[in-house]
């Protein structure tokens, strides 16, 4: 498979699905047990609002190849932009997904570890730092 062959929303479809276990493991492995805590913790992480932050925290420690990826998502065309978030906000999710959805498909699991960690300070209690989208 070729990878530059297959299409951003399939890439970002992938990625949101990637995104999302990495957050259900780590509410699991933070102790929350019932699917009411665990559904309302994980919307934390997985609004636009919330994974445009996440890419501001991330863009400073990209490869080339991974921002390429990114703005190949963020770049997308989207018409249907959630209610809740800002057309950036969901171009800038939609680049994290993308970018995920590539690092699955390349076989990247510790860096995608690393990545959502980065994404996601509260996770290790680091400050966030200062990334431009």
């Amino acid at each position: 498979m070729d990878i530059r062959e297959i299409s951003v929303p399939a890439l970002a479809y992938l990625g949101d699905c990637v995104i999302e276990l990495c957050v259900r493991k780590y509410l699991v492995e933070k102790g929350l047990s019932t699917s009411a805590h665990l559904n309302a913790a994980a919307l934390d992480f997985v609004r636009a609002p919330a994974q445009a932050e996440a890419m501001k925290n991330l863009l400073p420690h990209l490869t080339e190849t991974e921002e390429t990826y990114f703005r190949r998502g963020r770049n997308m065309g989207h018409s249907n932009v959630p209610k809740r978030a800002t057309v950036s906000e969901y171009r800038a999710a939609t680049g994290m997904e993308t970018l995920f959805g590539y690092l699955h498909l390349t076989g990247q699991s510790a860096r995608i570890d690393e990545l959502f960690r980065l994404a996601y300070p509260q996770i290790t209690g680091e400050e966030n730092t200062d990334g431009k989208i």
